[in-house]
């Protein structure tokens, strides 16, 4: 299983740990010792790898939501400097049929309620959402464990 430079991603990835090695005697031919160290060997590899893979696609996954995050917070800035000359227009349009006071007053007491409800849905969105789980990498552990698992009963 080797890996290119720019990518930590392991290639072959999932592959049995009981695979022969090219140039190794064939199981049938190797001591019992040998085997048990060859899969003492393999099973660390194998572990190591899983582990590069599982960071790797963690990495990858944290760099995408870090530039969305960004995005998002930029949108946010601008949303907020609309909402604050909205706010004004409302009240400046509200205060030539009420007194200025009253019509702010109006306005923010608005703003509050729509602000409340903001919160209460983002609290149960944020109840509702799933922490980042290596979904690739889990699954060839578990592959990798039925293909032991399978082996061992041979």
């Amino acid at each position: 299983m080797s890996t290119t430079p720019n990518d930590p991603t392991p290639t072959g990835a999932g592959a049995s740990a009981l695979d022969t090695p090219a140039g190794a005697a064939a199981p049938a031919d190797r001591s019992v010792g040998e085997l048990v160290s060859s899969l003492s060997t393999d099973l660390s590899r194998l572990v190591r790898d899983e582990m590069r893979l599982a960071q790797a696609e963690v990495t990858t996954k944290a760099k995408k939501a870090g530039i969305g995050v960004g995005a998002f917070g930029a949108a946010g800035v601008l949303a907020l400097y609309a909402v604050g000359v909205l706010l004004a227009a409302a009240v400046l349009g509200l205060s030539t049929v009420l007194p200025g006071w009253l019509a702010a007053l109006i306005v923010g007491v608005v703003v509050l309620l729509v602000a409340g409800v903001a919160a209460l849905v983002g609290r149960k969105k944020v109840q509702e959402a799933a922490p980042p789980v290596p979904t690739r990498a889990v699954e060839s552990v578990k592959t990798d464990v039925q293909e032991i698992k399978e082996s061992v009963k041979r």
